[in-house]
């Protein structure tokens, strides 16, 4: 628009004679506004934020400014609502809107249609079209990425030397795993030359012979900080790379596209480093929730045969051959609840056994042995709480039976008593006999056989 007569006051609007009257002050503005949006109806200006106002209308009033100059700036609800970040006093912008007028003060402004960061902004599109060109390559696909190792004896680190990172890493691997090597590959992870090194490391720890697995990353920072990540020769070289590539740069909300194509994102280095260690503490616990298991086992199976016992109990009602088959029921269950936990005792044995002897691989010897002993006072412990758990249902057998016998009607034929039967029917009232009738009286020796001579029935009392 440069060279342009944009400001042509000699144009109708604008030209009087000395014949008409004079413009009033709302004329002017209104044709000032029209002007105005008519020939800069859609510019891009940046510069930075001052004096941001956010009435209760939801419209936002700021200014513009330069080293040089400032512009007033209006952004109305309808359009600011859907920014995805929120802009502060001093921030870089860059705007895009049309140019007009505020008729009730003569105020010239910008109308604010779009607002971005300055900087990020501009990235920030790069990073969506390399992002776009390399997911139509397919190096973002899943199918292409590989399995880290669960317990690799050689990492590899992509790093600066003396940044953050490769502290974090080194702590994390030493507190959880210390006797996995790590070899740094030093390169610069900020500024121009960043690029270009990351890529030659990358390269050379594929030379390496014996690595494992490789960490490319870096700590927290601004987009701008982070951009060696973003960077399609780092791309190509994580994508290249015949060692898994894990991915560890910035903070777990930052994402590069280095995350994209490396075969496992992990949020921070420190979460790289925990991602490819086992933890020795893991194990221990899980050590620990295995003996647990194996008490909440035992001790609901006690329990449930517990309660078998006395259901048997309250359904014995007659004495003699019942109970001998009772008695031979619990033996069997005795039996059987002793072949069961020996079982448990033996496979939860050899579990504890297998894991000591994983844990001897990866754990300190102090450690394994004390976790030995553990086990075997839990075992010797077990075994006799079982004992004693027996021998009281044992003794609650014995006293049931006690009880039982003291009930049953053998005992009270013992004490001089005997039963009148004719036929199969117990004789409980004289009135239901005839002289005549054959009955048998049993004694708690033995039988006779009797006939009815006489009744004599008792008188009903007064």
């Amino acid at each position: 628009m440069h060279g342009q007569n944009l400001y042509n006051f000699s144009d109708d609007s604008f030209s009087q004679s000395s014949t008409h009257r004079p413009l009033t002050v709302t004329e002017l503005n209104s044709r000032t506004r029209r002007m105005l949006e008519t020939h800069f109806g859609n510019v891009r200006v940046e510069g930075e934020l001052s004096a941001l106002a956010r009435p209760r209308s939801g419209h936002w009033y700021f200014t513009l400014k330069d080293s040089s100059a400032q512009i007033r700036c209006a952004m109305f609800k309808n359009r600011n609502n859907s920014l995805k970040f929120t802009p502060v006093e001093g921030m870089q912008l860059l705007l895009r809107g049309r140019v007009s007028l505020y008729e009730g003060r003569g105020d010239y402004q910008l109308i604010v249609d779009h607002m971005e960061e300055a900087g990020a902004g501009a990235l920030q599109r790069a990073f969506e079209e390399l992002k776009t060109k390399l997911a139509s390559e397919g190096l973002f696909s899943a199918g292409r990425k590989r399995d880290i190792p669960t317990l690799p004896g050689h990492i590899g680190v992509v790093t600066s030397p003396t940044g953050a990172a490769i502290k974090d890493i080194l702590a994390v691997l030493k507190r959880r795993f210390p006797a996995i090597k790590v070899t740094v590959i030093p390169a610069a992870v900020q500024g121009k030359k960043a690029s270009g090194e990351i890529v030659n490391a990358i390269q050379l720890a594929n030379r390496m012979p014996d690595l494992d697995v490789l960490i490319v990353g870096r700590g927290g920072g601004s987009l701008e900080d982070l951009w060696p990540f973003n960077e399609e020769p780092v791309a190509r070289a994580i994508a290249s790379s015949a060692l898994p590539v894990v991915s560890a740069v910035g903070h777990e909300i930052d994402f590069t596209i280095a995350d994209f194509v490396a075969d496992y994102r992990a949020p921070t280095p420190s979460a790289a480093a925990e991602i490819l260690s086992p933890d020795r503490q893991e194990w221990l616990h899980k050590l620990d929730m295995l003996n647990r298991k194996l008490n909440t086992h035992i001790q609901h199976k006690l329990q449930t045969t517990s309660q078998s016992l006395d259901n048997i109990s309250l359904r014995l009602r007659h004495p003699g051959e019942r109970l001998r088959e009772h008695n031979q029921r619990l033996d069997d269950l005795e039996i059987r609840l002793q072949q069961a936990m020996t079982i448990t005792l033996q496979n939860q044995h050899s579990n504890t056994q297998q894991l000591q002897s994983r844990l001897l691989q990866q754990s300190p010897a102090r450690l394994v042995e004390k976790i030995r002993h553990r086990t075997e006072y839990l075992s010797e412990n077990l075994q006799h709480q079982i004992q004693k758990k027996l021998e009281r249902q044992n003794h609650q057998l014995q006293q049931l039976s006690g009880h039982l016998n003291v009930v049953s009607p053998l005992a009270t034929l013992s004490r001089g008593y005997s039963i009148v039967q004719k036929g199969e029917d117990i004789i409980r009232d004289v009135n239901t006999l005839n002289p005549g009738d054959q009955i048998t009286t049993r004694f708690s020796s033995g039988s006779a056989s009797c006939t009815v001579d006489s009744l004599h029935p008792e008188s009903p009392k007064a």
